[in-house]
Formats: C-alpha cells, sequence, structure tokens
C-alpha cells in the first residue's frame, strides 16, 4: 500500500470520512476548526517572547493556579473558535470552574468539546514545550443545550482525542478510534503535513519520567517502583527523562517509549490524590496512547474505564508503553518487593 505520508490533516480526515458511508463531515468539520484555534495559538506561542502576552493574567483558575496571559488568550481563542461551527452542545475548559454553553445565537450540535488550553503553561517564560490537549465526546443527554452528563463521561466513549505540541515545530497527533497519526505544521503554507503515520508505542522502554522533587509523598510501594528503574542493575537500563509539560513528555515516550508518572500524593493519609486531571489531560491521552498499543492507569485500574464524578476530578497516572505501565500497577497495588 502506498504510503500517504506528506497528505495534509484535512485530506486526511476526509479520507477516513469517505471509509465511513453515514459519515455527516460534521465531525470533519468539528476537528477542522479545532485545528485552526490551534494554528491561531501557535503564532502567539512562537512569538511570545517579545510579544506582551507572557507572565502572569492576575487571577487563578479554578485549580488553584496562576493563569498566565498567554493561557487566557488560547482559552479564549478556542471559545470562540468553536462556539459558532454548531457541531457541539457544550464546552469543558480546564481553566473553568464550570462547563461552558454554546451562545444562544449559535446552533447547536451533537458533540462535547474537553480540553485542555495550554499544558505545560509556567514553562512559557523558560521557553519550553507546551502544548494543547483535547477530548471529544458524543452528546448522550436529550438537553439541546448540553449538560454536565454530557461531559461526565468515561475516557472509553470517547469519539476523538489528541493534542498539539507547541515546540521547535508545531505537531499534532490525535485518534478517532483508527490508530494514532501526527502531523507536522508546515509554517511555509500553513497546513499540517502527515509526517507520523500508525503511530506504535513499544511494548516496553527505557525512559521514566517521573517529578522526583515528590518522593517523600509518594507510598512506599511507589518509592520502590521509582528505585527500582533507577537500580543500576535493572534489565533494561531505564534513563530519567522529564521536561515538566505533559504533553512533551507524553510525546517523546509515545514516540520512543517508557512510561510517564504522575502518583498519588500521601500528605493527606485519608485521601490521597493526584494532580493531573481526568477529564482533559489524563482520559484523552489515555485514549490515544491505547490506540497506539500502549496502556494508562492510575495504579489500579485503566484510566478509560473511571466513571467521573466531577468536572475538575484529579487522578494518578501512569501511563506509557503497556509492559511497562503494568509493571507500575503491580508495584502500586504492593505486589513485587
Amino acid at each position: 500500500m502506498k504510503s500517504s505520508i506528506g497528505m495534509t490533516v484535512t485530506e486526511h480526515m476526509l479520507a477516513k470520512q469517505r471509509e465511513n458511508p453515514e459519515a455527516t463531515g460534521a465531525f470533519t468539520r468539528l476537528l477542522s476548526e479545532l485545528i485552526v484555534a490551534a494554528k491561531i495559538i501557535a503564532r502567539e506561542v512562537n512569538k511570545a517572547g517579545i510579544a506582551d502576552i507572557l507572565g502572569y493574567a492576575g487571577r487563578e483558575n479554578v485549580q488553584g493556579e496562576e493563569v498566565q496571559k498567554l493561557d487566557e488568550f488560547a482559552n479564549r481563542t478556542i471559545i470562540e473558535r468553536m462556539g459558532h461551527i454548531g457541531q457541539l452542545c457544550v464546552i469543558a475548559s480546564e481553566e473553568d470552574a464550570d462547563i461552558i454553553q454554546i451562545p444562544p445565537q449559535y446552533p447547536k450540535g451533537n458533540y462535547v468539546l474537553i480540553y485542555d488550553p495550554l499544558d505545560g503553561s509556567s514553562n512559557i517564560d523558560v521557553n519550553v514545550s507546551i502544548g494543547t490537549i483535547f477530548s471529544i465526546h458524543r452528546k448522550i443527554t436529550s438537553d439541546e443545550n448540553g449538560t454536565l452528563s454530557d461531559v461526565l463521561q468515561p475516557g472509553y466513549r470517547q469519539v476523538a482525542a489528541g493534542y498539539f505540541l507547541y515546540g521547535s515545530s508545531t505537531i499534532m497527533v490525535y485518534t478517532t478510534g483508527q490508530g494514532v497519526h501526527g502531523f507536522t505544521l508546515l509554517p511555509g503554507i500553513g497546513e499540517f503535513l502527515l509526517t507520523h503515520e500508525n503511530i506504535r508505542i513499544p511494548e516496553r522502554g527505557t525512559i521514566f519520567s517521573v517529578n522526583e522533587t515528590y518522593y517523600n509523598y509518594w507510598s512506599a510501594e511507589v518509592q520502590r517502583l521509582v528505585n527500582y528503574f533507577k537500580a543500576p542493575d535493572t534489565k533494561p537500563a531505564y534513563t530519567a527523562r522529564y521536561v515538566g509539560s505533559l504533553v512533551s513528555d507524553f510525546h517523546r515516550n509515545l514516540l520512543k517509549g517508557g512510561i510517564f508518572m504522575y502518583p498519588a500524593d500521601t500528605r493527606d493519609p485519608k485521601k490521597p490524590h493526584g494532580k493531573l486531571r481526568l477529564m482533559c489531560e489524563a482520559s484523552p491521552l489515555a485514549f490515544v496512547v491505547r490506540e497506539a498499543g500502549g496502556y494508562a492507569s492510575n495504579g489500579e485500574k485503566p484510566i478509560l474505564e473511571i466513571e467521573p464524578e466531577e468536572l475538575h476530578q484529579r487522578v494518578p497516572l501512569f501511563i506509557g508503553s503497556k509492559e511497562d505501565v503494568e509493571l507500575a500497577e503491580r508495584y502500586v497495588r504492593g505486589e513485587m518487593n
């Protein structure tokens, strides 16, 4: 079969649409508009060092984190671009405490968009790669305007998920449940071209990514897991690589193999919790990694099987090569000494 490397993302989506005789084109339009939003964000990211969009916006988001100006710009851009297209019934953003309704003057659709507008934004001012993570569901209620129930769906029900990585080049990686594909933005023509077709993550890697600053706040089981990865006699030998931007760490491990971990913080023994958000970070990346042959877990069960209880729910996350994540689960469950 002739390789399709080099085709535009629009051509790729239309080719997939033609394979489904029941497709109406609504999803293709939705994703196309999201791509436009990402191009606008990428343009601003690329000039962030000289434009007045660095620094804090003077408020905290629902997570209690300082919102940076570029964060705010990215969030507003996605809301404004996606709200009018007629394919969405409701939107949910990491930056907003509640779901975002489509303005009444615009038509409503049958899809739900959940996203993190700018993951890793604390790294903006030091020029580390950042990204946008997105998740798309179908509406499940009869309410035309969409409800919280349409948003709070388990990850296995996603119809698409992916991310845009703003780094030395701008890359889009997405899946609709039929393989994972990567596209690189060619600035001269403003098009995303297929550069990574049918991405498959190695079944086992040699990279572990975790912020060891929090070592003393992890359970003894997680500490033993990290010690295993660092032990000089571990075969194969592992290398520590940690950027601090989830999208960046995940993208590297997706291509090269390995595991990214953000374990539960046990400083409150009655309620240990993770840091990453289930709906807009863990779940979409779990869908991507599953379709690439990998696995994502909270240490006890698959991320995609978690029934969400609230919009900004946090979870521990172990994600990457299947064998590495399954090993992590065994450690977390106390099966490894």
